[in-house]
């Protein structure tokens, strides 16, 4: 039976968790150093941010905060929309801060530090920083307010966010798998599924569901407010030998190890059977990330549901 896989997932994500109302800084923290950040995220400088003496401007740093906190959300596996409509409000930029220590210039390779400083009653507060190698460039403080997206009127943090927020932090696990049949999963996972090869890759519906969903054993990567991010299923392609197929992660959290996750219950689940051997057919665009997993292909590209696909195998 052929299993389709698609995956753009290439990076692990943070882990982080003390649970309370508040979380502040150790005393010795000064916002500063690499260590006290557990999201970075690396950009390089563009033409069109730096001026004429290739300096860059000021306010672009501003860009490459939000960016950075773009990627601590998906650090935290929560997807932003998707969260916030779960938690029916939304964040808006009370303050923001930036200090000036150094230049960066055209070309330069950034790493853009975001970490959680303290939490209020419907406040947080974050902490940025910009690396260039071991040079600090640029420091920074961004207040966000939690409040109803209407009338933007505050509102508490919810303590959901409050504890996933501080459990990121503190270095705790951001995403589970649960993995079991299609009568527990299947709802979920045939969302996920539905989302990324029906309605983005534009798969036939027709091809997308089959006989093997009812008997094969499935993953499903929740993060800490219970919203589904990525599926995949085991099938058993013969005897000793496994496969996987319907590797999906929502466009959201592509990048940030949840597929991965996934990935690796499965394996997990075939090795503890017995099986000798994992089989898949990677879309060629995730190959690479398949390849850092272990697999190595097998044979010549071919088509499956008008895309290009090649086999790969695993040994256990």
């Amino acid at each position: 039976m052929n299993d389709r896989i698609n995956n753009n997932d290439s990076s692990s994500s943070g882990a982080g968790g003390a649970t309370g109302a508040t979380a502040t800084p150790p005393a010795s923290s000064t916002g500063r150093e690499r260590a006290e950040f557990r999201h970075t995220e690396r950009l390089r400088v563009r033409w069109a941010e730096v001026d004429l003496q290739k300096i860059v401007f000021n306010g672009h740093y501003l860009l490459y905060f939000d960016t950075a906190v773009a990627g601590y959300w998906r650090a935290l596996a929560l997807p932003y929309a998707d969260m916030l409509a779960q938690l029916q409000g939304d964040l808006f930029v009370k303050k923001a801060t930036v200090d000036y220590h150094a230049s960066a210039r055209y070309d330069d390779l950034l790493d853009v530090g975001i970490r959680l400083a303290r939490l209020g009653n419907s406040s947080m507060l974050l902490q940025a920083a910009v690396w260039r190698g071991d040079a600090l460039l640029v420091t920074g403080e961004l207040v966000y307010v939690f409040a109803d997206p209407l009338t933007q009127t505050s509102r508490p943090l919810p303590q959901p966010l409050r504890d996933t927020l501080q459990a990121f932090e503190a270095g705790e696990p951001m995403v589970q798998v649960a993995v079991g049949d299609w009568a527990a999963l299947g709802a979920q996972a045939s969302a996920i599924r539905h989302s990324v090869f029906v309605e983005e890759q534009q798969i036939p519906a027709a091809l997308e569901w089959d006989a093997g969903d009812a008997q094969c054993l499935h993953a499903l990567a929740r993060n800490r407010l219970g919203l589904p991010l990525a599926t995949g299923r085991l099938l058993q392609a013969a005897p000793g030998v496994a496969r996987i197929g319907r590797m999906a992660v929502l466009p959201a959290l592509r990048g940030s190890g949840v597929g991965r996750a996934v990935l690796d219950a499965l394996i997990d689940a075939a090795r503890q059977r017995g099986d000798r051997e994992v089989q898949l057919h990677a879309q060629t665009s995730a190959a690479p990330f398949y390849l850092r997993a272990g697999f190595s292909p097998r044979g010549a590209v071919f088509e499956e549901a008008g895309i290009a696909h090649i086999e790969m195998v695993r040994e256990l």
